[in-house]
């Protein structure tokens, strides 16, 4: 596993910036003070570094210098684009006699700090574009962080300490992505910062995928979940779910089959002709979950991971990676986005794993803890019925949890959590997933009529999930 170098302190890394005498640049912060700048100014020799430093923090101004948001927000991603467009192009303009000598840079970061009443979601978008290379290509790294510090003050340090960070990986670490993620946290803890998006772009970062990227956040504790929509574009929870209808699955996708295909579209059809929803604010996820990408020894393939996601992204989805084992968990990291009704759909087996107790006895509720959490919100879930051992079909209707239970499934029942899928084809209902993948390693053979046509011309072409052409 990749790891970063044993951190040399904040001080120490603006300190070995400040004396290469090539890197110089800008720095531009909107809220939370100028604590990134003012690390290299404590650490000394940042007149040879620092071009500038710039606080926009009335509003006014900041309009005035890089324009007004449509929608209306300060702490967005566009608004940290704007500041990196300016202040770079701003070095490039004024100092061309330098160009030659000096890897330019421009820092910005747009933050909404903790206020004074403590009742602001405290976040932030900070980014750094900058060159190798004197005349050479342009990169940017762009990170989405919530700050967990209970107090303002420490909100700032916590800020500062992470722009030192990014400035000194983006140099120092930048042949290797992940040992740059993993840096971005060095002086910090995880209960102080969570990072739930990075993203990189330029001539040399072509051979990184940031949907990798979003994946080494959630293995390595950064985040819990991150997003990214079907051009593999890395997006910011927040911005890809909030106030929608999200319609949530959860599979192993190796491989997609047509079951999935089924479930999901007569669910989201079920789902959006309820009479509280919007078809047009309707999100669709597919999760993936750490544990259903780990192999036996719990480690994770990551080209194996690649390939589930470019079939996901090839029909259109949306994809969640997470860490939430349990559904509950899932449903309150989404209920924070939306209060608009959500829907989770599953396959009769699904429901059958959350009716099981072992599953919550590390809470102090058991069972109770966890439905409350999972059913609680406006929340139903869809259940595509499935052909058990015996050869019967099992829906709700056939479903039996424990004697003990019964009446917590008849209250969910009699309050419509738990809905059938209509219209479902029973001669997908025999479809297994391990099945498919045993016949795929067999090479070409019945299973192509199980998976989507096109699953099936991916999974040939590009020899995945151990097919081969015998």
């Amino acid at each position: 596993m990749t790891t970063a170098l044993k951190s040399i302190g904040t001080k120490q890394k603006a300190l070995k910036i400040n004396l290469d005498r090539s890197i110089y640049g800008s720095f531009a912060e909107i809220g939370a003070g100028q604590e990134v700048a003012a690390n290299f100014f404590k650490a000394g020799g940042a007149s040879g570094t620092i071009a500038k430093t710039i606080s926009a923090y009335d509003m006014a101004f900041s309009d005035a210098i890089y324009g007004e948001e449509e929608s209306g927000k300060y702490v967005c991603e566009p608004r940290l684009m704007k500041m990196l467009n300016r202040e770079y192009k701003l070095l490039q303009v004024r100092l061309t006699e330098s160009a030659a000598e000096k890897r330019f840079f421009a820092f910005a970061d747009t933050v909404s700090a903790l206020n004074y009443q403590k009742t602001n979601d405290a976040h932030g978008w900070i980014g750094l574009r900058f060159q190798l290379r004197p005349n050479g290509p342009v990169n940017n790294v762009v990170i989405h962080v919530n700050m967990l510090d209970n107090d303002n003050i420490l909100q700032q340090q916590a800020l500062g300490i992470i722009g030192v960070n990014l400035l000194y990986g983006c140099y120092f670490y930048h042949e290797d992505p992940e040992k740059l993620l993993l840096s971005l946290l060095d002086d910090l803890s995880r209960d102080r910062i969570e990072i739930d998006m990075i993203r990189f772009e330029g001539a040399d970062f072509k051979e990184v995928d940031n949907r990798l990227m979003s994946l080494y956040l959630v293995k390595h504790g950064y985040t819990q979940a991150a997003v990214f929509g079907p051009d593999g574009t890395v997006m910011q929870p927040y911005d890809a779910l909030a106030k929608k209808h999200i319609v949530a699955i959860r599979g192993r996708f190796r491989p997609v089959t047509n079951i999935f295909l089924d479930m999901l579209k007569k669910g989201q059809s079920q789902f959006e002709q309820e009479a509280d929803v919007d078809d047009d604010k309707v999100c669709v996820l597919s999760e993936l979950t750490l544990r259903s990408l780990e192999d036996g020894t719990h480690n994770i393939n990551e080209k194996d991971f690649l390939d589930r996601v470019d079939i996901l992204c090839s029909l259109g989805q949306t994809v969640l990676i997470s860490n939430f084992h349990e559904y509950f968990k899932l449903v309150a990291f989404l209920s924070q986005f939306s209060k608009l009704k959500m829907a989770l759909i599953m396959g009769m087996p699904n429901l059958e794993y959350i009716f099981e107790e072992k599953h919550y006895t590390h809470l102090e509720g058991g069972i109770l803890s966890a439905f409350a959490n999972l059913f609680g919100h406006n929340i139903k879930l869809y259940l595509y019925p499935t052909i058990d051992d015996q050869g019967s079909v099992l829906n709700l209707k056939s479903f039996k949890p424990e004697p003990h239970l019964k009446g917590l499934y008849q209250y969910l029942m009699d309050n419509t959590k738990l809905v059938d899928i209509k219209k479902s084809d029973e001669k997908l209902m025999n479809i297994r997933t391990d099945k498919v993948l045993d016949m795929i390693q067999q090479g070409p053979g019945e299973w192509e009529k199980l998976v989507p046509s096109s699953v099936a011309a991916m999974i040939k072409e590009n020899a995945l999930f151990g097919f081969t052409n015998r």
